[in-house]
């Protein structure tokens, strides 16, 4: 009798898992509620703000290594921004990266619509336009 080995035994350990099935994102959703994810406003929030940063980053043409000097960070910091790598990252100080990269961060705050239950927090990228 042979033994078992250790690809074996992790394919048979596979299929016993139970899987998740989710339910199909459109570009107005989030993915992160979609996902079940505690804090999924919050998440969707700092994903757009960091894809604010690096938008800018890329129409300066500047390096990892430049952005990372320019924002006062190490340029791995950088690299976690652009892989969507956010753990360590607050709210504020994405608007801090953003305000050094010259761009200005609005926080407005009003009553939510009779029609939704629940309060969001949500972020308005405005791209300007090239002249």
């Amino acid at each position: 009798m042979r033994k078992a080995t250790g690809g074996a035994r992790r394919k048979a350990a596979h299929h016993d898992t139970a899987t998740k099935a989710v339910a199909t994102v459109g570009p107005n959703d989030n993915i992160f509620e979609a996902l079940n994810l505690p804090d999924a406003d919050e998440w969707l929030a700092k994903a757009e703000l960091a894809r604010a940063i690096a938008h800018v980053i890329q129409e300066r043409k500047l390096t990892q290594t430049q952005a990372a000097k320019l924002l006062s960070v190490v340029q791995s910091d950088i690299s976690n921004l652009y892989r969507g790598r956010l753990a360590g990252y607050s709210m504020e100080r994405l608007y801090r990266f953003l305000n050094a990269l010259g761009q200005d961060v609005r926080i407005v705050v009003q009553p939510k619509p009779r029609s939704r239950r629940e309060a969001t927090v949500r972020t308005l990228v405005h791209r300007h336009r090239a002249a």
